[in-house]
């Protein structure tokens, strides 16, 4: 069997399911976590939070957002 080298969990329900329920994406944002599943599994924002982000702070979890995706890549580039 295939192990991936990096798992992303988009939102709360995907982190959780992938890390356990103590997972608190606000928290572990883009922290790297070893498990049985991949080398790393990442947590971060779902997407369609970023649109519903108040207009204050949409432009903020946006960047975030994307931030965070670059570091992934950029991870999976040392690989």
């Amino acid at each position: 069997m295939t192990k991936p080298y990096v798992i992303i969990g988009l939102g709360a329900t995907a982190a959780q399911s992938l890390l356990g329920k103590q997972c608190r994406v606000s928290k572990q944002r883009c922290k790297p976590v070893q498990s049985e599943l991949a080398s790393t599994v990442i947590a971060t924002a779902h997407p369609s939070s970023v649109r519903r982000a108040p207009d204050g702070k949409r432009d903020q979890k946006r960047k975030e957002f994307f931030a965070d995706i670059r570091a992934v890549v950029k991870r999976m580039a040392k690989a």
